[in-house]
């Protein structure tokens, strides 16, 4: 066998151990019984250390070299050597002990999350959250100096490859700037227009889950290779060829489960559609968080809140309920789901407010993995950023600095990727719409072929062949400009259409 026939076997092994990682991680958020905890962390932390020592196999270090120099290797090969080498670079300065514990803690900390939250006390959180963050540090310290970064920008790094604060908080900083005024102006757009009634009554869960399993179809989610699940957080996960996704239902209001279900289809989409040859290598993985989050996003945001796709689901979502009268008209379906609200939920913000979420939770992890703000102090930190960004302070944690699981679950770096993706989007779903005009159109009639068989070709199948500014030029002609993302806020929201 060849140097590099031998990698690509190892991380396939690799990533049949990361599916079934996956599967015991969604099954943990789903189903599995509260008195198996315990039991699923030590299985969950073994599986995490079998797996980081795999990636961090000394063979590697004879591999690489000698699988590098093959000029008989393609351009995936050697896109597929540049994410492995990447991939040990980082994992190999961690030790497993510290994988162990950091896997241990999470396990832990997330059970308390979910106690937490529904009892809205941070102060039950705290020690187990402290020892995540601890370990995070730790693991963000030892990544950096590997790589020549802070931990913050190390951490980052796994979620968005390449990804650094300085450029994120310029992009921040700007997005923070604009947001605030414009959010007046949307407001007082929409004082000035009639009340716009909204669909009320009891939605049943059966009724709710029926019509987002027929949307999912709607979309192309493939159900042969997936399945729609109810968790405390909405989430996207499972593994190749098994793209499960979770949603959570309120009977009092339909319209937020809909579109996370949507949501979480648009990261199913990218998930089932990745290049089937590479799927179990590094190179047919999707391409950082960002673009993952601009798919999800730009199905929810851009396709599925267009008027096109609203007048095309509104006698659905009728048929649905048994709805009938004003609320039930598309118009006024479209405008409460084009509303701007000031609100403490991030998973059920708007567009306009959404990204002020985002940016107050980067600029409070950052600070928490510097050291700068104590963990004890966040609570406080938190509605303080509510009050600057969005002009208002939630009246407990459970619907502030609780909500949220990414930091129980080791999500430190991830924020940032969910705002980059709502630019991201906007950014593709122009181009997509340059390139093949009928898009539109096709959503309006509940097609989306056109729209998805776009993003097969120039996002989903390309893996992580390219970096990620790469990748976005080829699509879109340009990397990631902010001013593509503003262009669709005003568009949208800024005039009084």
């Amino acid at each position: 066998m060849t140097a590099y026939s031998e990698i690509a076997a190892h991380f396939g092994r690799i990533a049949a151990l990361s599916n079934a990682i996956g599967i015991l991680d969604w099954d943990n958020a789903t189903m599995m019984p509260k008195g198996a905890a315990e039991t699923r962390a030590e299985s969950l932390a073994l599986l995490q250390v079998l797996r980081h020592g795999m990636i961090t196999d000394p063979r590697l270090s004879d591999w690489l070299p000698e699988a590098e120099a093959d000029n008989a290797l393609g351009e995936w090969e050697r896109a597929n050597l540049r994410e492995i080498r990447r991939l040990w670079t980082v994992q190999t300065v961690v030790p497993a002990e510290l994988v162990e514990a950091s896997s241990k803690a999470i396990s832990a900390c997330e059970m308390a999350w979910r106690q937490a939250r529904a009892d809205s006390d941070f102060a039950s959180l705290l020690p187990k959250l402290q020892e995540v963050l601890r370990l995070q540090r730790e693991i963000g310290r030892a990544k950096g100096e590997a790589l020549g970064l802070p931990a913050y920008d190390a951490l980052l790094n796994d979620y968005e490859p390449g990804g650094r604060s300085e450029r994120i908080d310029a992009l921040f900083d700007d997005l923070a700037e604009f947001l605030p005024g414009f959010t007046e102006e949307v407001l007082a757009i929409q004082a000035r227009r009639p009340a716009t009634p909204r669909p009320e009554g009891l939605f049943p869960v059966e009724a709710q889950r029926a019509l987002g399993v027929a949307m999912m179809g709607v979309l192309g989610y493939d159900f042969d290779r997936g399945r729609l699940d109810v968790s405390t957080h909405p989430f996207c996960g499972g593994a190749d060829n098994d793209v499960r996704i979770t949603t959570r239902y309120d009977e009092a209001d339909f319209t937020r489960a809909l579109m996370g279900v949507l949501h979480e289809t648009g990261h199913a989409l990218y998930e089932q559609g990745r290049p089937q040859a590479w799927m179990n290598q590094p190179v047919g993985q999707a391409r950082g968080m960002s673009l993952h989050e601009s798919q999800s996003l730009l199905m929810e945001m851009q396709a599925c809140r267009s008027r096109e796709f609203i007048t095309f689901a509104a006698p659905r979502m009728r048929d649905a309920f048994g709805g009938s009268g004003p609320a039930w008209e598309a118009e006024a379906l479209w405008r409460h789901y084009t509303r701007v609200e000031r609100g403490f939920i991030r998973v059920d913000a708007d567009e306009v407010t959404y990204p002020a979420h985002v940016i107050l939770r980067y600029r409070l992890e950052k600070a928490m993995i510097a050291g700068d703000l104590p963990l004890a102090d966040l609570p406080a930190a938190w509605n303080d950023g509510m009050k600057a960004l969005l002009g208002v302070v939630p009246p407990n944690d459970r619907l502030g600095c609780l909500q949220d699981i990414h930091w129980p679950s080791g999500g430190w770096g991830y924020f940032p990727t969910y705002t980059l993706g709502a630019m991201t989007a906007a950014q593709i779903f122009d181009a997509a719409n340059r390139a093949e005009p009928d898009i539109l159109p096709a959503i309006g009639r509940g097609d989306f072929a056109p729209l998805v068989s776009w993003l097969r070709a120039n996002i989903h199948g390309q893996g992580s062949r390219w970096d990620t500014d790469e990748l976005l030029t080829r699509a879109t002609g340009r990397p990631l400009d902010a001013a593509v993302f503003k262009a669709h806020l005003r568009r949208r929201y800024g005039g009084e259409g």
